[in-house]
Formats: C-alpha cells, structure tokens, sequence
C-alpha cells in the first residue's frame, strides 16, 4: 500500500482592502470552501500583516499521486477563479513512500 502527500502553496493578490477584518472577511469562506469541497488542510500560512496579499496552504493525501495531483489541480482552480482574488504564483510539492 502506498501513500502520497501533497501541498500547494498558492500567492494571492486581494482586491479592495484596507484592513487585517477586510482581508479575514475574503480568506475565511476560501479557506473554509476548500476544507468543504476537496476535504484537504488548508490555512493561510504566509502574509499574515499585509492587507492585501495572501498565502494559502493546501494538503491532500491519498494512495495514488494521480490522485494527490488531481485535488491539487481542483484546489488551484478554485483559488484562480475567484473574483475577489488574483492567483499570483503557486508551489506544489508531492511525496511518496520512498520519499525520505
């Protein structure tokens, strides 16, 4: 039996915001959104005193990278098509058994 993991690190722009509650009142239902649809950890891990960017974490787990891949794929998707937000860049990482 296999097991991969995978992560996204996705940088995200916001649009018209002047405050740390602005910028919560955006991120909360996107992080909280990709927790809903694709059942993956996800949390704003980077950027946290700027107003107007964002970093966002995602991972995922599963007995097949296609899969890990797949999730990820959807969760970056997601991320891009937000109005609200710009997808700068993102960073993705996959691991497997043989990983050390």
């Amino acid at each position: 039996m296999s097991v991969f993991t995978g992560t996204l690190t996705a940088d995200l722009l916001l649009g018209d915001v002047h405050s740390l509650k602005g910028k919560r009142a955006i991120v909360r239902p996107i992080v909280a959104e990709l927790r809903r649809r694709f059942a993956v950890a996800a949390a704003e891990v980077g950027d946290q005193d700027l107003h107007r960017r964002v970093q966002v974490g995602v991972a995922t787990v599963a007995g097949e990278a296609a899969q890990v891949t797949d999730v990820l794929d959807a969760c970056e998707r997601l991320l891009a098509d937000r109005p609200e937000v710009t997808l700068l860049s993102t960073h993705r990482q996959l691991f497997g058994d043989e990983d050390q």
